[in-house]
């Protein structure tokens, strides 16, 4: 691998696209920044750059794999930073000749380093790329982790669809209850905040977190099993000997997690 080489982000004018422009050049990289109406053209950003990462929505993404990946030269990175793999990765491979790999960063734009978080690779064609990458991220002490698209996403339906399922339903059960968020502050304890915090950022980005949820293969075994934990639930509470039948199916699952642990 080459020492200096150029680096192309399509949508790194916001969110993770930007933070990670700004991590390359910290690194000594020149990176271009293509936006809907800024920088670069798609043919340009290929002839100039040798890697180039896709970070934009998730149903926008395959559609700008489709338009770049075929301009992208065979030696070179074509990768992404979507919170999915699977359908990425596949059309990164099917629309181009370059090295692929998908990338997902475990962690949001408001993070101030890179230093223990995680990151997944996804190598699906080349070894020479997914390497560089692991010695950057690593680098700047990041836990690296390779698998294949298939899973990551499984994993995400544990780690992504069911906390975002989980946030929405709460937030639509205390808007049914009809409470006020302020007055109902002052009751609260440091995890209800919390969890109110997390209701805000989802409901205000409602696209992006249905999103992850709905395009995920793995969502639907998520969402049947949330809902038969929801019948489960209204069984245990509404039988007379109900609440001790709870304690002892948790207590079982409880075990049953500390050995997963």
């Amino acid at each position: 691998m080459e020492n200096y080489f150029e680096i192309g982000i399509i949508g790194g004018t916001g969110g993770i696209g930007k933070w990670f422009a700004e991590y390359f050049r910290a690194e000594g990289y020149v990176v271009h920044v293509t936006g809907r109406t800024s920088g670069m053209s798609f043919p340009e950003l290929a002839r100039t750059c040798r890697a180039i990462f896709v970070s934009v929505p998730i149903g926008s993404t395959v559609d700008v794999i489709r338009r770049i990946g075929p301009l992208v030269k065979d030696d070179s990175l074509l990768a992404d930073f979507t919170s999915l793999k699977a359908e990425p990765v596949r059309a990164m491979v099917d629309y181009s000749a370059a090295e692929v790999v998908g990338v997902h960063p475990l962690f949001g734009p408001n993070v101030a380093a890179l230093s223990g978080e995680n990151i997944i690779l996804c190598p699906a064609r080349g070894e020479k790329w997914a390497k560089w990458l692991t010695q950057i991220f690593e680098k700047g002490g990041a836990r690296v982790t390779e698998t294949t698209p298939e899973v990551h996403d499984r994993k995400m339906a544990a780690v992504q669809a069911l906390p975002h399922l989980s946030t929405m339903a709460m937030g639509i059960v205390l808007n049914g209850l009809g409470e006020d968020v302020g007055e109902i502050e002052r009751f609260s304890t440091p995890i209800f905040r919390e969890r109110l915090r997390m209701i805000e950022k989802v409901f205000g980005h409602p696209n992006l977190y249905a999103e992850i949820i709905r395009r995920n293969p793995f969502s639907q075994q998520v969402l049947d099993l949330y809902r038969h934990a929801l019948s489960e639930l209204e069984f245990f509470l509404r039988e007379k000997e109900g609440p001790d039948n709870l304690e002892r199916e948790l207590g079982i699952l409880s075990e049953g997690l500390k050995k997963r642990i």
